[in-house]
């Protein structure tokens, strides 16, 4: 290594740090993380500014919905008595619910308003000039099937007045025989759907209904799913998933299985709007396959890379350090086990399961800890614009 880089100095003798890291650590990425690490630390100062950033933890919303139930108190979530809850939001920056910090000096303070008053210091430079928090972050708990649905492209969002949409599922639980819904039926064509849509039999003269032409395919604990803007889809009874996605709380329903609503009426449709954003071309989607960024002691699974948002699995079976160097803030949350949170000022936090803490693009060197047998984590953030 001294040989390739030159790196003996004629005063002070060979660089012997640099060697025993590569002894110890003889792997090229732990020493480049190692390194990374080091200059983190040197310039967590430098990134803070004058104030001091911290990992924030936040209070959840509890949404109820007629498809929820009480699979979320098993994730710390109260849950009202006699309510179905179908979601938690978990980190929002939407006008109609405000992630609250729920601790450190800044608790009782809103994500809009840190977002104000610390800019790039919270979201990083890939997010431009911020003024609103890029991502939304869910449980849902599918006690049953939700309704067919559809989210806008950018193409079409704004013409509809809407916001456009990608999200993508890790799944916590699957019953035994839970599915998906995603995309159509290879062969199917968009009048054929029209068609069912409309209650019409399909040109061959055969009656068939919506259910026939969407494709629908098992689902284990632990798949991960992607779900661009324009796919149709729906989750189906007996599961329980992290949903992350665009900042959008636009959704378009397509068909809602001749069920009623909370209040006991149908609820709305929107099949023109629905029309306009789906994609006919989507035949027989499937699930993520993760691809490994790094395999050792440890584990760094790449599970989706879109422009919006970039989601990675960690396995972790021993410390594994890590930074937040200034670009992008990072997402944390716990799928298996527990996990602990080392930050640069030498304070610790848990992550539990269901648990999800976001860390300043400022905050600098942190190190990862498993504090159980087999503890996975999800690390979420958004890349550098194109």
């Amino acid at each position: 290594q001294q040989e390739q880089k030159g790196c003996d100095d004629q005063d002070n003798g060979p660089n012997l740090t640099n060697a025993r890291m590569l002894r110890v650590l003889p792997h090229r990425k732990a020493l480049q993380i190692l390194l990374v690490v080091a200059k983190c630390m040197l310039h967590s100062n430098e990134l803070q500014g004058t104030k001091m950033l911290y990992p924030y933890k936040f209070t959840p919303a509890l949404v109820e919905r007629v498809w929820g139930g009480t699979a979320l108190s098993r994730y710390g979530k109260s849950i009202p008595f006699g309510k179905r809850i179908g979601e938690s939001w978990e980190i929002s920056d939407r006008d109609d619910v405000q992630s609250v910090i729920a601790n450190g000096p800044d608790k009782g303070k809103t994500l809009r308003e840190q977002i104000t008053a610390h800019g790039a210091q919270l979201l990083g430079t890939n997010c431009g000039k911020p003024t609103r928090f890029p991502l939304l972050i869910k449980l849902l708990d599918a006690r049953e099937r939700l309704s067919l649905q559809v989210h806008p492209p950018a193409s079409v969002a704004a013409k509809l007045k809407g916001e456009p949409k990608t999200e993508m599922w890790c799944v916590l639980e699957a019953e035994q025989d839970a599915h998906l819904i995603a995309g159509f039926r290879r062969g199917v064509t968009g009048a054929d759907f029209m068609r069912a849509m409309e209650g019409f039999k399909n040109h061959d003269g055969q009656e068939k209904t919506i259910e026939d032409y969407v494709y629908r395919f098992p689902v284990l604990t632990g798949d991960t799913f992607f779900v661009p803007s324009g796919r149709i889809h729906a989750i189906d009874a007996g599961v329980v998933l992290v949903e992350i996605q665009q900042s959008s709380d636009t959704t378009y329903r397509v068909y809602d299985w001749g069920r009623t609503g909370l209040d006991g009426k149908p609820r709305k449709l929107h099949a023109s709007e629905s029309l306009a954003c789906i994609d006919f071309q989507d035949y027989e989607p499937k699930k993520q396959r993760a691809t490994v960024e790094y395999h050792g002691v440890n584990g760094l699974w790449r599970l989706v890379e879109c422009p919006y948002f970039h989601v990675h699995r960690l396995e972790l079976r021993n410390a594994w350090p890590d930074y937040c160097d200034g670009s992008t803030f990072h997402i944390l949350s716990c799928t298996k086990g527990a996990v602990g949170l080392l930050t640069p000022s030498g304070k610790e936090e848990r992550i539990n399961v269901g648990e999800f803490i976001l860390l300043p693009a400022a905050l600098g060197f942190y190190t990862l800890t498993p504090l159980a047998e087999g503890t996975q984590a999800l690390k979420s953030y958004v890349p550098r614009l194109a």
